[in-house]
């Protein structure tokens, strides 16, 4: 499929994608309900509903349901922001929506974000289907330009990137007829401060199966080695770039340069004299506090310990014995 050339610079937001995953875990669930023996989905399923909802095998579920719905946001400029979004209604039998439900939820939405417009709309799948240019030019009329946001359920174990594609559509001539196609844009994850928290938040609850402490120290830790481990891969990726462009392998592309130079003045210089006292100060901090820490689960063990040694003194005495110590 092509890529978009409008120039525009798409930012989407974490709860677009909790959005469409609860909404698309929520209509799996009323498909397939699980039985009473079954245990409770994890409170985590809004962050990966996904996995919850296609974890059932697939010779006994139903096929995958699609789920519809808008996304909202604002436009600046060629920066286009998506912060939010709500359910649709859809007719797949005749590819047509609810416009009464949708006119009316567009309404209320006004009244609680005003400066938030109708971007375009989203739905799950492996990929974009020719009936959803149907639902693409419904909404025409509402934005000429609409953004479609596409949401992979399918658990894909080797896939490092977001299951998400943003979508365009652009006038094609093919076969000498002009048609409207669907193109992929590129995007970038845009957050603030509540949503990292909240985000946070779903990532840490613990799971309803009561797993352990270790286990879920286990995959806090293996999440921070992928992490790790996919930034060096890219930084190595930059380096072997930067160094076959120096060598004259590839053109020099100023703009990558200024990129990447921009990208350096971000990183904290580590070499400083203030770097290093401030890193030492915090390491004698913690340093400090791990010894406390240990000093007073010492004393409180000592003293339990104590308590007992007096319970069982006391107990002796009462009974007219006699207690030696060596």
């Amino acid at each position: 499929m092509a890529s978009s050339g409008s120039g525009l610079t798409f930012k989407l937001h974490p709860l677009v994608i909790v959005n469409i995953s609860d909404h698309y875990t929520r209509v799996k669930s009323q498909m397939n309900p699980p039985s009473l023996s079954s245990s409770s989905p994890s409170p985590c399923a809004l962050s990966n509903g996904a996995d919850v909802a296609d974890s059932a095998d697939p010779s006994t579920s139903p096929p995958a349901p699609r789920v519809y719905g808008c996304v909202v946001g604002v436009q600046k400029g060629r920066t286009v922001e998506i912060f939010n979004s709500f359910e649709l209604l859809y007719d797949p039998k005749t590819h047509s929506l609810d416009r009464t439900f949708l006119e009316k939820k567009q309404e209320l939405y006004k009244k609680v974000f005003p400066h938030f417009y109708i971007l375009g709309w989203y739905s799950t799948g492996s990929d974009a289907m020719e009936s959803d240019m149907h639902i693409h030019k419904a909404l025409m009329d509402i934005n000429e330009s609409p953004v479609y946001v596409l949401l992979d359920p399918s658990i894909n174990h080797a896939q490092k990137d977001l299951p998400v594609t943003i979508y365009e559509s652009e006038l094609h001539l093919i076969e000498g007829i002009p048609q409207l196609i669907f193109v992929r844009s590129s995007y970038t994850i845009e957050t603030v401060e509540a949503e990292r928290i909240s985000v946070d938040h779903v990532a840490h609850l613990k799971p309803s199966d009561g797993g352990s402490a270790a286990t879920q120290l286990a995959a806090h830790l293996a999440g921070i080695h992928s992490a790790i481990k996919m930034l060096n891969s890219r930084i190595r990726i930059l380096h072997s770039y930067l160094l076959a462009m120096q060598n004259g392998d590839i053109p020099l592309e100023n703009s990558l340069l200024r990129q990447v130079s921009s990208l350096l003045r971000r990183l904290p210089v580590i070499e400083s004299e203030k770097f290093r006292d401030d890193f030492l100060t915090e390491y004698t901090d913690t340093m400090l506090i791990t010894y406390l820490a240990m000093s007073t689960n010492c004393s409180s063990a000592m003293n339990e310990l104590i308590e007992k040694f007096n319970i069982a003194y006391d107990r002796h005495s009462r009974r007219g014995g006699r207690t030696v110590f060596i």
